[in-house]
């Protein structure tokens, strides 16, 4: 009996179509993040962000700031002469220039991280932004506060992060790493010597991160605080 004829080659895979240049689409789930200076329109937000920072380190009896008294406190001062925030936003559609935040203090920076799946944030509408997006999807995903502070040691100015919160469904992305980043990127650029931050000793993943982003934890220092009655007892010293 004759051999049974060979099968046909397979059919060449399709190519792609040579209009579309390499590496022109994300892959996967793109998620957009910006980083740029806080505005006092964010306070409604910057307020939220507080509570829910206080709510993860079980210091809510602690909290008595309100929107109020965080408008009236914060934006005092030209960025990095006082308090200044970086805000992090987030958006699955690429950020557009916008005049409102194009402060030459600090021009907001971009970046796009590729997710294997989308990211579902059960609070996007509480925390959605002032706009800058096309389709205005972006919310606010968390924020960093800091102020120049001095070591007499190092005869140099430095910046001290009283607060690094990102928004509980956008952690483990990098959005902690580049907030953080933005602020020592800063110090360099202004000369300053150093960054510090203090850090919950049961908050073993913050530490984690923290040494791996080349921080050191100091374990021989304690952090000291006169704050209510204990100060208020100084009036009249």
């Amino acid at each position: 009996m004759a051999a049974a004829a060979p099968p046909p080659p397979p059919s060449p895979a399709p190519e792609a179509p040579n209009d579309v240049p390499r590496g022109s689409t994300p892959r996967g789930h793109p998620l957009f993040a910006r980083i740029r200076l806080a505005l006092p329109t964010d306070v409604p937000h910057i307020h939220k962000l507080i509570h829910q920072m206080a709510v993860f380190e079980r210091l809510t009896d602690q909290c008595i700031a309100t929107e109020a008294s965080l408008s009236s406190t914060l934006f005092t001062s030209p960025p990095f002469q006082s308090f200044t925030i970086f805000v992090l936003e987030a958006s699955h559609t690429p950020f557009v220039e916008h005049l409102q935040y194009n402060n030459p203090a600090y021009p907001p920076i971009t970046k796009v991280v590729n997710l294997d799946l989308p990211i579902n944030d059960p609070d996007r509408d509480l925390f959605r932004s002032n706009g800058g997006v096309l389709g205005g999807d972006a919310c606010v995903a968390g924020f960093v506060l800091f102020f120049p502070n001095y070591s007499t040691f190092l005869a140099k100015p430095g910046f001290y992060i009283e607060d690094l919160f990102v928004r509980e469904c956008y952690r483990r992305k990098g959005l902690g790493k580049m907030l953080l980043s933005a602020v020592a990127k800063q110090a360099v650029k202004m000369g300053y010597g150093r960054v510090e931050w203090v850090v919950l000793d049961w908050n073993v993943n913050a530490i984690r991160f923290y040494e791996e982003m080349g921080a050191k934890i100091l374990q021989e220092w304690r952090i000291c605080r006169l704050t209510g009655d204990a100060l208020n007892a100084y009036v009249n010293a």
